[in-house]
């Protein structure tokens, strides 16, 4: 498989359902480090000015808004944001669709709460469709490790590769030394590293 190194200039981000109740659901991980790694993935993207689309599932209900944080960081993402009514899965809502499409960005990366749902189906069904997909997994979680072990190993199967924030930013950067690279290892060390140390804590 001929695999293309995800840059700032290929890829997209994508959170998925990132929302104040939805996040209490998360049980296979510190659900803080998980809400920590999103951001990290929001101020990531806005440093190198990659297109981003967010998506929410039934704001008015027990999911609640998005992540404040996530909205204050990328404010005309948020405002574009694709708030979909109850349909799971984001990839088969035609709005959220167009949307990624409209990035022109082969390369996604993708988070999602939960694991389980929110994220298994748009990851595999974009890589069917011939994306190239990352899924941040410390950036997503599950209620229970069994779910999030399964979703895994789907993702996986359907060729969706799994990697946490920490490596998609060195991936990313490919030079620490650049400008932006800089810019990344400086977030890498205030935001990444300390929510694992919290997370592992």
């Amino acid at each position: 498989m001929n695999y293309e190194k995800f840059s700032a200039d290929n890829a997209a981000l994508l959170l998925i359902d990132h929302q104040v109740g939805t996040m209490q659901l998360i049980k296979n991980i510190d659900r803080e480090l998980a809400a920590k790694q999103s951001i990290a993935l929001a101020k990531m993207a806005k440093i190198l000015n990659m297109p981003v689309v967010l998506t929410s599932s039934q704001e008015n209900n027990a999911q609640g808004p998005l992540l404040p944080e996530i909205a204050e960081i990328l404010p005309e993402a948020y405002e574009a944001r694709i708030k979909r009514p109850g349909v799971v899965n984001a990839w088969a809502y035609p709005d959220f669709h167009k949307a990624v499409l409209a990035t022109g960005r082969k390369q996604l990366i993708m988070a999602g709460v939960t694991t389980d749902v929110c994220l298994i189906f748009p990851a595999i069904d974009a890589a069917r469709e011939g994306f190239a997909v990352q899924a941040v997994m410390d950036a997503s979680g599950s209620p229970s490790d069994l779910s999030e072990e399964f979703s895994r190993q789907r993702m996986h199967d359907a060729g969706v590769v799994l990697t946490a924030t920490n490596t998609l930013m060195a991936e990313i950067a490919q030079d620490w030394s650049t400008p932006t690279g800089q810019q990344l290892i400086g977030l890498l060390f205030s935001d990444v590293f300390p929510a694992l140390g919290a997370g592992i804590a």
